[in-house]
């Protein structure tokens, strides 16, 4: 039965309206595809080459000067530490609060458990702005320090709501059963929940990656020191140079610079998205899942 069943499915035939959405996928995959191509043959392209084709393909004369004089400046490496000292200490922060309070959201008998879950769905349509924001941290001394970046990013309502969605539809059998046997409430999160929940974990986990790696906001206005700021922010301060140069470029060796600028930006744009692009792959698998299964209220 079996056998017949995969000979009948083998040998279907392609409709139209499978060679449809065939080509419709491979023009949007080349839409995406093409112009980051674009970006790296640009960081390894020449002056001479990016003006005469800023849409090349290949370039004919690859070089690696646009990251030899990126590097060079010495920003980019402190730019990397310091994001991966936001990663290192504000990911597991992260996690602990929103697996922590979802877990408690989730359970029927939490007290209170309706008011504040609305006060934190508030959050999302309405909040006080950076002004207050910036109050409080400097009433907690911590401006000037990478603890301001990362607790002005270390709690998102969405990410709360998808995991405590995720924990309500476990079933409440288990964590009785945890209970019956003298298991309290923080052994039953590391010990039941969280092993069963690998979906939405990976999920959370890898959104609060792709937040704080590529957070510039909160340390522009909480920082001041150039040693200080990560590696988006050194991104930035690259690319409105390059602007700055393209908007003086008035003569023939400024139009050279002009040039080099725009190879340093392309350089620095893909060696900033390698790490997370690298990152994505190992927690593809439960992302669909978890976000499907989060969205949902069970």
């Amino acid at each position: 039965m079996s056998k017949k069943s995969k000979v009948k499915v083998g040998s279907q035939k392609m409709t139209t309206m499978d060679y449809v959405i065939f080509a419709i996928l491979t023009v949007g995959a080349l839409a995406i595809l093409i112009p980051f191509w674009n970006v790296i043959m640009i960081s390894f392209s020449t002056q001479k080459e990016y003006a005469d084709n800023p849409l090349m393909l290949f370039p004919k004369h690859p070089t690696l000067e646009s990251y030899r004089a990126l590097f060079a400046e010495g920003l980019i490496g402190t730019g990397y530490l310091n994001t991966m000292k936001i990663l290192v200490l504000g990911l597991p922060l992260s996690l602990f609060l929103t697996t922590s309070m979802g877990y408690g959201l989730s359970r029927s008998k939490f007290p209170g458990k309706k008011l504040i879950f609305m006060l934190v769905l508030f959050t999302m349509i309405f909040n006080g702005g950076i002004v207050p924001l910036y109050l409080i941290m400097k009433d907690l001394h911590l401006t000037g320090t990478l603890w301001s970046v990362i607790l002005a990013g270390s709690f998102s309502a969405f990410n709360l709501i998808l995991m405590s969605n995720y924990f309500s539809g476990l079933p409440e059998s288990l964590m009785e059963s945890a209970r019956i046997d003298g298991a309290g409430e923080w052994k039953i999160l590391f010990r039941v929940v969280l092993p069963l929940s690998a979906p939405i974990v990976a999920t959370i986990t890898l959104f609060y990656g792709v937040a704080f790696w590529n957070g510039w906001y909160e340390a522009m206005i909480f920082l001041r020191k150039a040693d200080q700021m990560p590696l988006q922010n050194v991104l930035r301060s690259i690319i409105t140079e390059a602007q700055v140069n393209a908007a003086n470029a008035s003569s023939l060796g400024a139009a050279g610079k002009q040039s080099f600028s725009m190879g340093m930006k392309m350089a620095a744009v893909f060696i900033t998205m390698v790490p997370i692009m690298c990152f994505f792959p190992l927690l593809q698998k439960h992302f669909a899942k978890g976000v499907l299964t989060g969205a949902i209220k069970t």
